[in-house]
């Protein structure tokens, strides 16, 4: 299938589009990705090594530069949109992320519709944009036909607002203008992930979803915080999450939102699993009154039906980042 195809990943250096990337040359894929500085070693050196892996060529774009996706998709037959603006120490949410990723989803889009060979098209939402409300009660499934609730985040401006408010209007920019100009488009929509990630840095989410074993208070407070706004820890593999990309882009039968996720658990039950799993570290159990089960379930199911098997449970996830914090000095032993 993939012998001959290729593939555009637009935002190459992050977490989930450089995992990506690995597993589509890995597939046989030829890829173009972009990035912002070509020239930035530090963002991009494990892009340069994976060019051993097949055919990978770097393109320069920019999410507001409109033009600047012309030629990574001229000649694709798929395009994975990864890339979007993350700020969270924003003032100005409204320009900082929502403005650019609403402009980011629609430059790629046109490009897409420009280039003429695109079969489709794979965006990157985030459960961030499915399951914040103002509902009450616990174990509430949540599947692809909700929507984060933008009024009350415009409205409440809860802490980081501004990344889920993005994400929810982006994601429904992208589908008005797929509808508009007849583009196939899928959306993928993953929780939290964890796990070993080909780029220099340690990516925030894999900081996050391991802070109850580093003991990083503001992060604990940051996870606390997700539990409240969100509803609950949900967190996948990234190797899974890029798996249900690739999956979701070959399958022809698929279409429409696809949430992506592993586990549903609270900031209370992982704590407990971790501290049994991994005795030697300090993990906090002691949350007095927060709430010790989560307030809604992300389901998986369509994409189950569809045929999508998950490789990793919570105990390879946190195996293998116990490892990676390790082997980067994060954690001792």
């Amino acid at each position: 299938m993939a012998a001959s195809k290729t593939a555009c990943v637009i935002g190459g250096s992050g977490f989930v589009a450089s995992t990506l990337i690995k597993l589509l040359l890995q597939k046989g894929y030829a890829v173009n990705t972009t990035v912002r500085d070509p020239d930035n070693h530090k963002k991009t050196s494990h892009l340069v090594e994976f060019q051993s892996l097949g055919s990978l060529n770097i393109f320069k774009a920019d999410l507001t530069d409109e033009k600047s996706f012309d030629a990574p998709i001229t000649g694709c037959d798929l395009v994975f949109h990864v890339a979007t603006p993350v700020n969270f120490a924003s003032e100005d949410p409204e320009n900082d992320m929502i403005k650019p990723a609403i402009q980011g989803v629609q430059n790629v889009l046109k490009a897409c519709a420009k280039a003429g060979t695109v079969k489709r098209v794979v965006l990157t939402s985030s459960a961030a944009a499915v399951t914040i409300n103002t509902l009450n009660g616990t174990g509430i499934v949540m599947d692809e036909s909700h929507w984060t609730d933008v009024e009350f985040l415009s409205s409440a401006k809860p802490p980081t607002w501004g990344y889920p408010a993005s994400k929810t209007l982006a994601e429904k920019a992208a589908w008005k203008f797929a509808e508009e100009n007849n583009i196939d488009l899928v959306t993928v929509i993953p929780s939290l992930m964890a796990g070993v990630s080909p780029t220099t840095d340690v990516p925030s989410s894999a900081f996050l979803a391991m802070s109850l074993i580093t003991g990083n208070e503001f992060l604990i407070n940051a996870l606390k915080g997700m539990q409240m706004l969100s509803g609950s820890i949900s967190i996948s593999h990234v190797e899974d999450v890029c798996r249900a990309h690739i999956f979701v882009a070959e399958k022809e039968s698929a279409s429409g939102r696809y949430n992506c996720c592993a586990i549903n658990t609270s900031v209370p039950e992982l704590a407990k699993f971790l501290k049994n799993r991994y005795p030697q570290y300090n993990i906090p159990t002691d949350f007095e009154d927060f709430p010790s089960k989560a307030k809604l379930i992300v389901s998986s199911e369509k994409l189950i039906k569809e045929g999508f098997s998950y490789k990793y449970g919570i105990e390879e996830i946190y195996d293998q980042c116990v490892e990676y914090f390790k082997s980067k000095g994060i954690l001792q032993n």
